[in-house]
């Protein structure tokens, strides 16, 4: 049955009498994942900052165990929004530098002068800016939050200037590893040269990974060990990927979330013996660096 249509109204919160920034705070720590920025968990609510206020939320990841200091303002963004979120943000880092920290600025209205000002920290600060509607349908109350200004990716391993500033070549990674682990990354780019017969190894002082026509290429990179080799795959994380790993039996590292990196541990058995797995897995992120 065709259910009947329902106009929704826009409300501006700072101005409603009902409801107050409080209100959208105890949503938020209640599920911190309307905010649209993945499932985050609450680690403090009303924070006390020395000699500088209260920050309202921390947030954290589980997995990568990363904060983000959020701060909220009803209406528009100001000067001193920015501020106080930036200031937040410093001070958190500085407590626990242990963690990486993401400052998160949440506002009803961030106009085009303040979204430019926003815009000259990123790069430097890490930085989210994110939009609130607050919408009525009939007799409910909604919030839809919108990302206006996400965290500046920085460059992919292709552009990593101290890897390119310091290239080396395979005797040196035989010595820091091992002849025979560092054999187990021409067994993986044989998997890449089915899809690419141009593809060869690049070794830098950092990690070693591939190159095409002279030029970095980097979807997989290589670390040797003494006893394996550590493999990175550059590809989104989702359910069926992690499951397919799960159920495949190979060792990983911790996700990768800021590189967007699948993290291995590989053994020349792992090798040898789930290679169908290893080619899905290698096979995902050369087209997606191909385009």
């Amino acid at each position: 049955m065709v259910q009947a249509y329902v106009k929704p109204k826009r409300l501006w919160l700072k101005s409603h009498p009902d409801y107050s920034e409080k209100w959208v705070q105890a949503l938020i720590a209640d599920d911190p994942s309307i905010l649209g920025l993945g499932d985050l968990i609450l680690r403090d609510q009303e924070r006390i900052q020395p000699r500088a206020g209260r920050l309202d939320l921390l947030l954290q990841d589980p997995e990568s165990k990363r904060r983000y200091e959020v701060e909220l303002q009803l209406g528009a963004t100001d000067e001193a929004h920015i501020i106080r979120t930036i200031e937040y943000w410093d001070i958190e880092r500085k407590r626990y530098p242990q963690y990486d920290h993401c400052a998160i600025l949440v506002a009803e209205d961030i106009t085009s002068r303040f979204l430019n000002v926003i815009s000259l920290f990123n790069g430097t600060i890490p930085l989210i800016a994110v939009q609130m509607h607050a919408v009525q349908v009939g007799d409910s109350i909604t919030l839809i939050f919108s990302i206006v200004m996400d965290e500046l990716t920085r460059g992919v391993v292709d552009e990593d200037e101290d890897a390119e500033a310091a290239p080396t070549d395979r005797a040196f990674w035989e010595t820091k590893a091992t002849k025979e682990t560092v054999k187990l990354a021409d067994r993986l780019l044989g998997i890449a040269q089915e899809f690419d017969p141009t593809l060869e190894l690049k070794f830098n002082k950092f990690y070693f990974g591939l190159s095409k026509d002279g030029q970095p290429f980097n979807f997989v990179s290589f670390r040797p060990k003494k006893n394996q080799i550590n493999l990175e795959v550059k590809i989104p994380e989702t359910e069926e990927m992690d499951t397919m790993i799960e159920n495949s039996g190979i060792e990983t590292l911790e996700y990768n979330k800021r590189w967007g990196q699948y993290r291995f541990r590989l053994t020349k058995s792992d090798i040898e013996s789930k290679p169908d797995v290893l080619r899905e897995l290698i096979m995902a992120a050369y087209e997606r660096r191909a385009g």
